[in-house]
């Protein structure tokens, strides 16, 4: 069984994580999209799965998911994203997603789904490490990488259990609160990163406010991977992929 999130950051030493959510503006400019992001310097996509409430995410994101949920998006849609982009990139596809629409769907089928189009795993930021064992075992039936996230109000206890059981990454999130681009990494994901590395952490990605080349760098200095999200979709939606490209190519100098 073998990873293929931890098989880039091994071979890279540090990776740049970049954002986008599947179906916006739609659902063909999505993929596009995602492949520039690649071919400008994204070592590892993430690529957000639309929600009706996505309370995690700051208001450039959901106003981009709303657009693709008014557009008519369906989960399937994401898998097929998925199998497009991995057949023209060889770099890991994480889907990022609130668990619910995975249980409607039926979690092993998702998982058998995901892995037959080639994606490497999930990011979950509403499933929390002991309520996740019927996910655990599908990703583990199907070798998918599962990614928890951690939180500076995390306890250690907490801390701990994310680590033993993500595969791929720990996703530190940096700040309290939802996503957004800010201009100052805050301090916290230091001292978080650090409380993950002492419960036995060896790869840890840092996400929530990260802008700009000189954060990206900043981050990378303790972290394994820099998570970009907010700056991205902005970059997609005020220039189109031009834009996006031109933002991905600043952000993958910081590496």
């Amino acid at each position: 069984m073998s990873s293929k999130v931890e098989a880039a950051i091994t071979s890279k030493g540090k990776v740049l994580i970049g954002y986008l959510p599947v179906g916006f503006p739609t659902l063909e400019e999505s993929i596009e999209a995602a492949v520039a992001l690649v071919e400008s310097g994204v070592d590892i996509l993430e690529l957000g799965v639309p929600y009706s409430d996505p309370v995690m995410d700051g208001l450039v994101i959901q106003e981009a998911t709303q657009v693709a949920l008014a557009n008519g998006f369906k989960l399937p849609q994401a898998i097929d994203a998925v199998k497009q982009i991995t057949a023209r990139v060889d770099i890991p596809v994480l889907l990022m997603t609130y668990f619910n629409p995975v249980i409607q769907y039926g979690v092993d089928k998702f998982a058998s789904d995901l892995s037959q189009a080639g994606g490497a795993g999930l990011i979950t930021p509403d499933l929390i490490p002991d309520e996740a064992s019927e996910w655990l075992a599908a990703a583990e039936k199907y070798d998918l990488d599962r990614v928890f996230l951690a939180a500076p109000s995390s306890t250690d206890e907490r801390l701990a259990q994310a680590v033993k059981l993500s595969r791929g990454f720990v996703y530190a999130v940096s700040t309290m609160g939802i996503t957004g681009a800010r201009q100052d990494v805050d301090v916290a994901a230091q001292s978080l990163v650090a409380r993950l590395r002492s419960v036995g952490a060896t790869h840890v990605g840092v996400g929530v406010g990260i802008s700009n080349g000189t954060q990206v760098h900043e981050v990378l200095a303790y972290g394994d991977g820099a998570i970009v999200g907010s700056a991205l979709v902005k970059a997609l939606n005020d220039g189109g992929i031009e834009s996006l490209r031109t933002v991905a190519s600043e952000l993958a100098m910081g590496k």
